[in-house]
């Protein structure tokens, strides 16, 4: 990070700010990434951190964003603002950070190919329930020279709805209406809010209320696994992904039947290599009585849980490391 920052929530009584940071490896050739490692400067209020790279015909605009606001970076809910819409498929993510994660390197003769001028932008997640602490993360990565044969790596992800009730004896709050629910988040983060509704063009359905919810991709290209990850937040309590679910060939890739948030890291597999038309599917399950149980709950009744960017909202969210022909 070039310099502190000082977290504040830009929207309304929030108490998350997620900023993007725009860092230049000086790249005066190709190269490829095979490692990369997050140093959270301030623990106290980092909840998570996400690398992107940033093409170079992207770079312009990014300086642009960064320009544009007095303090160090920019707002960035959701992804970073270079691209219109994030492409799930072959998403821009290098890397990520959530307590627990130590230096991920990828295995010998793969790397994500970084072209000559591209940058990086380190989103932060801070939570602010700690309250307003300065910060200095920073981030590291593993380079090799960009004329090596290695197979490119890119990151799939596979989101799905969360939809998670209030307990029936705590049901009586007025943000235990789905619809309160979201207009809260919307209000909290702006745009980025929409979320929690956009997910069902994604994943087909409706809303419909329950602690464990899914989604089912169907693939257009052919893509070959070689490491899987999860996130939820502090509600969360299982996740699971499968490949060729419903089918004599079905294989379970990720299953944490027990979420642990300070355990994010990702998880290397044997390669499974999966044709068009075949599909995944991933699975969490949310619970609300683990308010009971956490600090950063303390005298918050229960809302009807949607996804959104908050500490205290939810996500359910798959990735895997890919290669594709």
């Amino acid at each position: 990070m070039p310099g502190s920052y000082t977290p504040d929530a830009p929207y309304g009584t929030g108490t998350d700010d997620y900023r993007c940071f725009l860092l230049d490896p000086g790249l005066e050739k190709d190269a490829w990434l095979t490692g990369t490692q997050v140093l959270p400067g301030n623990p106290d209020v980092v909840h998570h951190v996400i690398l992107f790279q940033v093409r170079p015909d992207q770079v312009a605009a990014a300086k642009a964003k960064d320009a544009a606001e007095d303090e160090e970076g920019w707002t960035c809910f959701g992804g970073t603002g270079l691209d219109q819409f994030q492409d799930v498929d072959r998403s821009s993510w290098i890397g990520a950070w959530a307590p627990g994660g130590e230096e991920s390197v990828v295995k010998p003769g793969y790397g994500v190919r970084l072209r000559k001028g591209s940058q990086v932008v380190m989103q932060v997640h801070y939570n602010l329930l700690a309250g307003q602490q300065p910060d200095t993360s920073a981030a590291q990565l593993r380079l090799a020279p960009g004329n090596r044969k290695y197979e490119g790596l890119s990151t799939m992800l596979l989101p799905a709805p969360v939809e998670l009730p209030c307990r029936p004896k705590h049901s009586d709050g007025e943000l235990c209406d789905r619809d309160a629910a979201v207009a809260d988040v919307k209000e909290r983060f702006g745009a980025d809010g929409n979320t929690a509704d956009l997910l069902y063009f994604l994943c087909g359905g409706e809303p419909k209320a329950g602690q464990t919810q899914s989604c089912v991709r169907t693939l257009g290209e052919p893509i070959t696994i070689h490491g899987v990850a999860g996130h939820m937040h502090l509600l969360g309590r299982s996740i699971r992904i499968e490949v060729r679910p419903g089918t004599p060939q079905a294989q379970t890739v990720l299953d944490i039947p027990v979420w642990d948030f300070d355990d994010q890291g990702g998880r290397p597999i044997e390669p499974i290599t999966l044709q068009p038309f075949e599909q995944v599917k991933v699975t969490c399950t949310h619970v609300q009585w683990l308010r009971d149980k956490l600090p950063a709950f303390e005298g918050q009744p229960d809302r009807y849980v949607v996804w959104g960017e908050g500490t205290t909202d939810e996500m359910c969210l798959g990735l895997l490391q890919v290669t594709r022909p």
